[in-house]
C-alpha cells in the first residue's frame, strides 16, 4: 500500500520487490518515509522519486545520514546545481549505490576534463579498467 501511495504501480511493484525483497524490512515511518521526503526536499519530483524506486529499489535501504546526503553533498562540492543533481540521479539512481571512495575519484576525473554533468552516470557503471581507458 505505502508503495502505492508514492507511485509504484501494480506492475512496477513485482519488479520493486524481486529485486530488493529486504523492502518488508524496512520501517516506513522510520527509513521509507524520511527517504522520500528527503528526495522531494532536495527537488526530485514525486513521479520521479516513484521511478527511481523502481530502478534501483535499493536506494530505499540507503543511510541518509551516512550515504545519501553526503554523496548529494559531494556532487555540490564539485560545483553542479541542484537541477543537474537532480537529472543525473533520476535518470541513474544507481550512482547513490556505489562506495564514496569510487564516486569521489570519478568525480575528480571527469571534473577535471570538465566532463561531470554529462558523463558521471555513465561513467559509475563502468569496470575501473574501462572507465581509465576511456577517462583517463
Amino acid at each position: 500500500q505505502w508503495l502505492a501511495a508514492v507511485g509504484i504501480g501494480d506492475d512496477q511493484f513485482a519488479k520493486v520487490i524481486t529485486k530488493f525483497p529486504q523492502l518488508f524490512c524496512c520501517s516506513i515511518e522510520g527509513k521509507l518515509k524520511p527517504t522520500v521526503q528527503w528526495l522531494l526536499d532536495i527537488g526530485v519530483g514525486e513521479a520521479q522519486v516513484a521511478k527511481m524506486i523502481a530502478t534501483f529499489p535499493n536506494l530505499l535501504s540507503l543511510s541518509l545520514e551516512r550515504n545519501l546526503k553526503p554523496k548529494v553533498q559531494a556532487l555540490r562540492d564539485q560545483g553542479l546545481g541542484q537541477a543537474e543533481i537532480t537529472r543525473m540521479l533520476v535518470s541513474f539512481p544507481p550512482l547513490l549505490g556505489y562506495s564514496p571512495k569510487r564516486l569521489t575519484h570519478r568525480m575528480t576525473v571527469l571534473a577535471a576534463q570538465g566532463r561531470l554533468a554529462s558523463s558521471l552516470g555513465s561513467a559509475m557503471a563502468l569496470t575501473d579498467a574501462k572507465f581509465a581507458a576511456r577517462f583517463q
